[in-house]
This record gives C-alpha cells, sequence and structure tokens, in this order.
C-alpha cells in the first residue's frame, strides 16, 4: 500500500514495552459458528458483504436484549393514535448492525405503524467544522438514506439543532415515539436534554447504546480508574452482548406523506466549513467503504498485528476508526467478523480484540462519568499535582500554535506525524502517543498544551471529536489511565516518551524520508 496503515481505533495505545492482558478468545467465540469450509476456500473481493448478508438473514428473528435502553422520559408507552416512530439518528449513521434502528423498527411493527429516521444537522461556528469531516458524515448519510429507499423507511433531514426542529417534526408528522442512540459527549448529551424538555409529555424518548457492545451503563454505573478495573467487567457480559444482529427488514407499514427528497450535493457545497481541510483520498465514507476497508484488514493485515502493531511504518492496523466513529460500521460487527473470519491470524485477534472493544469502550466509560473529559481539571490527582509541581520547570523548546500545526519544529519524526496528521487525516497510534507528549514538553503549561493537542486532532483527524481522541490527550498529557512514573523536568510523574526510545522501536529515518521536510 501507499499509505501507512494506521490504527484509529484508539488513540493512546499503550508503550510498546508494556504487556497486554490478552481477552480470553474463548469469551468471543462461544457465540459464533465455526467457519464452513466453502468460506476457507480462496476468497474473492466483496466476500464479505455476501457474508455479512447471510449471517444478518439467518439472525432475523433475533430478540432485542432490553439492557440495551433506558427512557430518557417518564412514560414509558408510545402515545396512542400515533402515526408512526422515529428513529433520531445521531451517533451511529447506518442501516444494518443498529440496535437504536432495530428497536425502532421492532416498536412500529408492534404498532402496525410506518418508520422514520431523522437526522439534525447543525454547522457549528468552528475552526473544527471542516469540509474533512462533514464531507465524510454527509457521504454516509447519502448512502443511509439511499438504503433506507430500498426499505421503505423515510429518512429526513432536518436542519438545525434537535432540540430547536425535532419537536415539531414529531408533532407536525403524528409520531408517537422516539428513539435514539447513545454518545457520552457533552453536546450531544445536551442535544438529548432539549429534546426531553420540550417533547411532548405523552411521547416516550427512548435511548439505545448502539456504539458499544457492552452499553455503556451496563458496563460499570462509575468512572473506572484503568483498562484493568474495566477489562474483567466486560469480558463477563461479552457471551451476552457480542450477538449477531437481526437483520432490519423492509418495512411493511408506508407512510401516507412521503419524506422530502435531499439533495445531498447542494447541501455538501452550502455549508459553512472551512473547505482548507480536504478529503482524504485513502478513506471512502459510508458502511459499503467501511466494510471494504475491514476486508483488507481481515484479508491482509491482521495477522501481523499482534507482532507489527507499534510500527508506523508496518501496514499493520486496521484503519477503520473514522467509519467507527461516524457510526458507518458497527464495533461489534468488526468483532465478529474479525472473531468469524480471522481465525487464522493467532494472538492478532485477541490483541486487536482487547484495542477495539476493551481500550475503545473505556473511552466512553471516562467521557460519561467524567465532566471534564477534556481539561487538566479531569486528570487523576496524583497527576494534576505533579503537572502544577513542574509548571514552571525550564522548556527546552517553545512553540506557538501556529509554528506546531505547520509541522515548524526541530524534531523531524514530529513534523512528519504533524504533516501526514493535515495532509491524510490520520497519525499512527504510537505516533500519537510521542507528538503528544511532545506538545506537553513544548509548550508553556499542561493547560495550554493540551488545548492545542485537542484543536490539533480535532480539526485534522477523520476520527477527531471523538472520546478516543479526548481520552488519547489525556493519557499522553495528564496520565489518565496511567499510573506514576519516575519523576523528571515538566513531565513530573507523566510517562515520558523521547526521540531516542523511538529509534529502538522503529525505523525513524525511513518515515522521516516520507513525510519529512516537507511544508504545509
Amino acid at each position: 500500500s501507499n499509505y501507512l496503515c494506521q490504527n484509529y481505533l484508539r488513540f493512546y495505545s499503550l508503550h510498546v514495552a508494556l504487556s497486554l492482558e490478552k481477552v480470553p478468545l474463548s469469551v468471543v467465540q462461544q457465540k459464533l459458528a465455526p467457519m464452513k469450509e466453502e468460506e476457507k476456500k480462496e476468497r474473492v473481493e466483496g466476500w464479505l458483504q455476501d457474508l455479512v448478508k447471510q449471517q444478518r438473514t439467518e439472525k432475523k428473528e433475533m430478540k432485542f436484549n432490553k439492557k440495551r435502553l433506558r427512557f430518557m422520559s417518564d412514560t414509558e408507552q408510545a402515545k396512542q393514535g400515533s402515526e408512526g416512530v422515529l428513529y433520531w439518528m445521531l451517533r451511529d449513521h447506518r442501516v444494518q448492525d443498529n440496535w437504536a434502528l432495530v428497536q425502532a423498527q421492532r416498536l412500529a411493527l408492534e404498532e402496525n405503524l410506518p418508520l422514520h429516521i431523522c437526522v439534525c444537522l447543525v454547522v457549528p461556528k468552528s475552526e473544527l467544522s471542516t469540509l474533512r469531516h462533514y464531507s465524510f458524515m454527509l457521504k454516509g448519510l447519502k448512502e443511509v438514506a439511499k438504503e433506507c429507499k430500498t426499505l421503505d423507511i423515510q429518512f429526513h433531514l432536518l436542519h438545525g439543532s434537535a432540540g430547536d426542529v425535532l419537536p415539531g417534526f414529531v408533532s407536525d408528522r403524528g409520531l408517537g415515539t422516539v428513539v435514539t442512540d447513545f454518545s457520552p459527549l457533552r453536546e450531544p448529551l445536551q442535544w438529548l436534554e432539549d429534546v426531553k424538555k420540550t417533547l411532548p409529555k405523552d411521547i416516550p424518548l427512548i435511548q439505545v447504546d448502539a456504539h458499544n457492545i457492552v452499553p455503556c451503563w451496563v458496563a460499570s454505573p462509575k468512572l473506572e480508574y484503568a483498562a484493568r478495573t474495566i477489562r474483567g467487567k466486560i469480558t463477563k457480559l461479552l457471551p451476552e452482548f457480542l450477538t449477531e444482529f437481526p437483520l432490519v427488514e423492509k418495512h411493511p407499514y408506508t407512510a401516507t406523506r412521503t419524506a422530502k427528497p435531499v439533495d445531498w450535493d447542494k447541501i455538501l457545497a452550502s455549508l459553512q466549513v472551512d473547505r482548507a481541510v480536504g478529503e482524504p483520498e485513502w478513506a471512502k465514507p459510508g458502511t459499503n467503504g467501511g466494510m471494504a476497508m475491514l476486508e483488507s484488514f481481515i484479508d491482509v493485515r491482521l495477522k501481523l498485528f499482534d507482532t507489527q502493531r507499534n510500527d508506523p511504518n508496518a501496514a499493520a492496523l486496521s484503519q477503520l476508526s473514522p467509519w467507527i466513529r461516524f457510526g458507518h460500521l458497527s464495533a461489534q460487527r468488526v468483532a465478529l467478523q474479525v472473531q468469524h473470519s480471522g481465525k487464522s491470524a493467532g494472538h492478532s485477534v485477541s490483541s486487536f480484540i482487547e484495542e477495539l472493544v476493551v481500550r475503545r469502550e473505556l473511552t466512553d466509560n471516562f467521557c460519561f462519568y467524567n465532566k471534564k473529559y477534556d481539561c487538566v481539571e479531569g486528570a487523576y490527582e496524583w497527576a494534576q499535582k505533579t503537572l502544577k509541581d513542574h509548571a514552571k520547570d525550564k522548556r527546552p523548546y517553545l512553540y506557538t500554535r501556529e509554528q506546531l500545526e505547520k509541522a515548524k519544529t526541530h524534531d523531524k519524526l514530529w513534523n512528519g506525524a504533524q504533516y501526514q496528521m493535515v495532509t491524510e487525516g490520520k497519525m499512527h497510534g504510537f505516533l500519537r502517543m510521542y507528538w503528544a507528549k511532545k506538545i506537553l514538553e513544548w509548550t508553556s503549561s499542561p493547560e495550554e498544551a493540551l488545548s492545542i493537542a485537542l484543536y490539533l486532532n480535532d480539526r485534522y483527524e477523520l476520527d477527531g471529536q471523538d472520546p478516543n481522541g479526548f481520552v488519547g490527550c489525556m493519557w499522553s498529557i495528564c496520565g489518565i489511565h496511567d499510573q506514576g512514573w519516575r519523576e523528571r523536568a515538566v513531565f513530573g510523574k507523566i510517562r515520558y516518551m523521547n526521540y531516542k526510545g523511538c529509534l529502538r522501536k522503529f525505523d525513524v529515518a525511513r518515515f522521516e524520508r516520507k513525510y519529512c521536510p516537507k511544508n504545509l
């Protein structure tokens, strides 16, 4: 491949020297059928889509686990005499493998009602509103709308924040139940509160965690300290929750008023976003693009994951996190298929499940139970103290945000990583740790370092503005989910990384030749 294969599934992957506890394969294999003989034969391109379609069809009668939902409203009964059920699609932009939509269709079928999906499009006036993110999102939604049409599900694109536009839409269409998905982040939680306040009191508002394999509030009722404290809880629940998905079928009840057609090209052209941060060529938006990337991971890269995932020059990583971040792919589907089709990859399967499930779901736990998930005050007391103790230490270099953004530092490796992030929208997980820790070392305070790291990550990374990114920066700069290390200048007891350490881990010169020196 011409591109470095990067793993976005978590920003803050542990230092290569750390050993990882493996999730027992038996736990996640209990529910999975053995690979059939015909599947073992040489695969042709597109084999995964066909296999998954067959798996969904076979499991189409599968029951919905009600532990995946929680009522956000006082009422739990659908409004009588209503004309439809609504799925307010917030975080998980896909039709199949979506527990929120599965539940919405189940409720609509019980009441013999039409099924609607709506997305509320709002573009904040912010440096983080870029063409890179909104193009990827809208092209994925275009695929959703197309699939909805074939299934006789009405897809609506509403313009404005949910609290302003959704309750009126519900009343206008005579809808009797609203189902939505789950995000632990501040803004989506506020949108949910706004809708809850303005939605008529006789309409139930149901939230389904369609993003995590084990629902966030089921995995743990509290903030977890580290991967080691949540691993056992999640592993114990995987046999119950890591199941196949039922099929979202063609809906038998048609709405009398159909949805207004969406002119996707016109909307994308009219968005007030920063077009200087453009679309990367390597990432094809939508569920189909995500499935193709998953297929290539299983076929080509998975077998290298266990031994080469910390080498930025190796094609060993999944590259899947943009699709998971935008909900184009379900992490649960990824886990199922890696288990089902990647058995010949040996230890790579358990290593990857650790990253995909335990580490990723830990980031939702952190953001859900820690309201200060993006500031130094959200760090552990020991970390806050050590950073404060060393806040006045002399820095070896001091760079401005603009210098860092333009990759104008003395460090070729750092500049190369930054250049790749700006131009391709991705950075290798090992380098992301080094990159963020150097920002701490080269800026005037931990607060400034965290602010700059989050700005750069959320502006340029295709998988930015996600719990993985917040926790990644907090791990690197504030020691979240880590422990104290030998005390040193600037870092205090925060884990240290340096250029010489990278030289011992991988061929730094090779990476620098590819990405540096280049001007932004």
